[in-house]
């Protein structure tokens, strides 16, 4: 009994422990690195845009984009989505990583993608797929 309660312990400790790394870390913080990974991000958006419209492309449930209806795309498109797709993956990666070494913490990175995820599918257009834990599902 003891280990089940002191277990329980340590599951609720490190629930608060990780609901106030996000709430200490600051989201909007901002250095030469981070300018430019958005910047990329934000160009690229006109150009993923349709593909999200069109439900070829959806936001993963892990802070990421992926391909979710290749056929929804023209096969000579298929291998350009798919460079985007990887370019807007590795930006993302840099994101959370130069986010949390802004803030002095770079454990934190897992922390701040789990937060980036519930903020891009939120923010996500009606019409979207998202990918949530009982897998995809139109926004």
């Amino acid at each position: 009994m003891k280990k089940l309660l002191l277990g329980l312990l340590v599951l609720v400790a490190s629930m608060f422990a990780a609901s106030w790394v996000v709430a200490a870390a600051d989201l909007e913080v901002n250095t030469p690195a981070i300018s430019s990974i958005q910047a990329k991000m934000q160009s690229r958006h006109a150009q993923l845009s349709p593909y999200y419209a069109s439900g070829a492309i959806g936001l993963t449930k892990d802070a990421f984009i992926a391909v979710k209806d290749a056929n929804a795309v023209p096969l000579a498109q298929r291998g350009a989505l798919t460079s985007l797709v990887k370019d807007e993956n590795a930006d993302r990666a840099n994101l959370y990583k130069e986010i949390a070494a802004a803030n002095g913490h770079p454990e934190w990175q897992a922390d701040i993608q789990a937060t980036f995820a519930s903020r891009w599918i939120d923010k996500a257009q009606s019409g979207w797929w998202v990918q949530r834990a009982g897998g995809w599902v139109k926004k």
